[in-house]
């Protein structure tokens, strides 16, 4: 071998070693941008569950404050339904019937259940509409059924119980008497020759 083969095999060498150097140095580099990437992309990450668990304390606090007499104000309804079967029980007594301070008695109670409806009103507490009013399983709850040909079927009849809405929060369903339509009945000797 000559000195200019040994000479051309050290400089070829030296040029594997820099570009094997330079090749470890873009690999480096690219393990420390790819970690940069990785710790942007966690923190953008923690940033977002962060800014989640923020909104949703805001939205628990908001209905902390709107809700949180939900159950004071459901187990209040029961007064204003006392009160009422109460004045009921009272006017129809027989015996009651006949003492003459009933009435102001029961103008009494009447003055006393309006001021608790007007309570209930101020602290968003109103009652569902259901006079001629389309059933909705939502707001109602169906007791009975009754055939009826003069409203639409699903149309309420009676109200059984007053239902509550608290805000845009259902506090008790209105207990309902729904219309149906009368089924007509074929005899089944109609439908048997039908079949055939």
């Amino acid at each position: 071998m000559s000195m200019d083969n040994k000479e051309e095999i050290n400089k070829t060498d030296k040029n594997q070693d820099k570009n094997e150097n330079l090749n470890k140095d873009a690999s480096e580099k690219k393990t420390l941008e790819e970690k940069l990437k990785e710790s942007e992309d966690k923190l953008l990450r923690s940033l977002a569950e962060i800014e989640n668990q923020r909104r949703r304390f805001e939205k628990e606090i908001k209905d902390a404050f709107e809700f949180g007499s939900f159950n004071f104000a459901k187990e209040s309804l029961a007064i204003l339904d006392n009160l009422k079967r109460a004045r009921e029980a009272i006017k129809n007594d027989e015996d009651l019937k006949k003492n003459k301070d009933l009435d102001k008695f029961l103008e009494n109670l009447i003055i006393i259940e309006k001021d608790l409806v007007s309570i209930f009103e101020r602290n968003r507490i109103k009652k569902i509409a259901t006079d001629k009013k389309k059933f909705d399983p939502n707001l109602h709850q169906a007791m009975s059924e009754i055939e009826n040909v003069s409203v639409d079927s699903g149309t309420i009849l009676q109200e059984i119980q007053a239902g509550y809405m608290l805000g845009e929060r259902l506090l008790r369903p209105s207990l309902v008497t729904v219309a149906k339509k009368k089924i007509s009945k074929k005899p089944q000797n109609e439908e048997k020759i039908n079949d055939k």
